[in-house]
């Protein structure tokens, strides 16, 4: 009862006239972001971060979060009339939302998405509304050796499920704790890493090295591989049929608890749970021939799927400020830059702001459902731009966006450095994911590993002495034993494939 009173002056705040409006523009844009294919939420959320400057935290933090959730809904548009997916989630929907399509019933699947994605989006925020409250407070028996081993265990989780190679992942993920290295220590004030450039010294900009890393690559890799999109199915009728609706719904429940679960799990993204879901689906179908030949609940499983990970994804962020996804990693580091700091105390220090956000995100998915279906070809149309004009745009509001921080072209160069890196990464299939969420975390883990060492009367046996600590820390140790017996197990059965070719 208390979360609900809670959230209804959370609503006093959502519904206010400029809250409001930037709502609406985070989930265009959000819409707008999905649609485009190769930008994803990601990219698109690292390149509209320099917007939210000068911005109320609330105001800014909505806006960032209706792209993430709007980009769930719009990537499903162009996988379903023309077999593009605008982001990695919606892969899955191409399998039959494409099919339906050619079938003359992309209406129906448009339809089955949008209803899918606005349950599965709402069941996640009532889990964020009942489970945050009684996590945080959990959490707040947290010292510095639980923090510690909990960051830890969500950056060893991170390796684990990230990328086709673990070796590649704890590559990538030592670069950005690397990254995370420069600038002044905090406990001794000593200059690390800086070679002597006074623009170092408060350590690299989150915004520069996500813009590049993100948003960057994604230009350069998307200009190398130039697509041709098709011509839009026409859309008619938005309904499923009569004896649809019962495998539908079911469907769509399946996704909803399937896609919660998942954006609990660190690392675990949203193209994860919809794969899930779709696998799911036709394990337990009676007649799995249908699927791949549009099959309805092809499309209601995955898409409920992917919009419930987005928003039990904000879950650990809010309890426990740990970034579950890479999307919700540009977020962080967001709240970092307006000055504030996920986790248990956040519920006590800035209610207005927590359910401001939760109630903002119940009419962000309304206004996502009135958007997706009357609109959709519109939005399908928008993917049809031309990349020569397309990309030249994206790269000078990322420049002009980037020299507004601080009004320097050292951030401007730092940008396009770490979008040739990024470009780099992603050609040697290194995931920067991985990168970016051990960049944001690597001065939490440091402050806390030298906290918890200074009041230690047996140096690192103090993360286990303490259960809760212990407990993480071996968790930890076992997903990334596990990881790396999965990871040889795999390279040994390619190279005995490769071996009998």
């Amino acid at each position: 009862m208390d979360s609900l009173a809670l959230l209804l002056g959370g609503f006093e705040h959502a519904l206010t006239l400029w809250n409001l409006l930037y709502c609406l523009i985070g989930v265009s844009i959000g819409m707008f972001v999905g649609v485009l294919p190769g930008l994803g939420p990601v990219a698109g959320t690292a390149l509209l971060i320099p917007l939210t400057f000068g911005m109320e935290p609330i105001s800014a933090i909505i806006m960032l979060s209706g792209i993430f959730y709007g980009s769930m809904y719009g990537g499903t548009i162009t996988s379903v009339l023309i077999n593009t997916p605008g982001e990695s989630a919606s892969v899955v929907t191409c399998i039959d939302g494409y099919q339906m399509a050619r079938q003359g019933r992309a209406g129906t699947a448009l339809g089955v998405a949008a209803i899918g994605s606005f349950i599965g989006g709402i069941a996640a925020i009532l889990g964020l509304t009942f489970l945050g409250p009684p996590l945080a407070e959990f959490a707040l028996k947290f010292g510095p050796p639980e923090y510690f081993s909990l960051l830890l265990l969500g950056l060893l989780m991170l390796v684990g499920l990230m990328g086709k190679s673990v070796i590649r992942g704890l590559i990538a993920a030592c670069f950005g704790l690397l990254l995370s290295l420069i600038g002044m220590d905090p406990v001794s004030g000593a200059i690390r890493f800086t070679f002597g450039q006074m623009e170092l010294m408060e350590g690299l900009d989150f915004v520069v090295v996500a813009m590049g890393l993100f948003g960057i690559s994604e230009i350069l890799l998307n200009a190398e591989n130039h697509m041709k999109m098709e011509t839009p199915a026409k859309i008619q009728g938005l309904l499923p049929k009569r004896e649809e609706w019962k495998p539908t719904i079911k469907s769509i429940g399946r996704g909803t608890v399937l896609g919660f679960l998942i954006g609990l799990i660190p690392g675990a993204n949203a193209a994860i749970a919809s794969i899930l879901s779709y696998s799911l689906e036709k394990k337990i179908a009676k007649d799995p021939s249908r699927f791949g030949k549009g099959a309805i609940e092809g499309v209601a499983g995955p898409e409920t799927a992917n919009n419930a990970h987005s928003g039990a994804a904000m879950i650990p962020l809010f309890t426990l400020g740990i970034p579950s996804s890479p999307t919700v990693a540009v977020i962080l580091g967001a709240f970092i830059m307006h000055g504030l700091t996920p986790g248990p105390q956040l519920f006590q220090n800035n209610p207005d702001f927590v359910w401001g956000v939760i109630a903002s995100m119940f009419v962000g998915n309304v206004i996502l459902l009135i958007f997706n279906l009357p609109l959709a070809r519109v939005w399908a149309k928008i993917a049809m731009v031309p990349y020569e004009i397309l990309f030249p745009l994206i790269l000078i509001l990322s420049v002009v966006g980037v020299y507004s921080i601080n009004s320097s072209l050292w951030d401007v160069w730092m940008m396009i450095l770490f979008g040739v890196i990024g470009y780099l990464m992603k050609k040697l299939d290194l995931p920067i994911a991985a990168t970016v969420l051990t960049f944001v975390l690597g001065s939490q883990i440091e402050s806390t590993l030298l906290q918890s060492l200074a009041t230690s009367q047996h140096g690192l046996l103090i993360f286990f002495e303490r259960p809760i600590s212990g407990t993480l820390i071996s968790l930890g140790i076992v997903i990334l034993v596990i990881s790396l017996i999965s990871g040889i197990k795999k390279k040994r059965s390619t190279l005995v494939n490769d071996f009998e070719m």
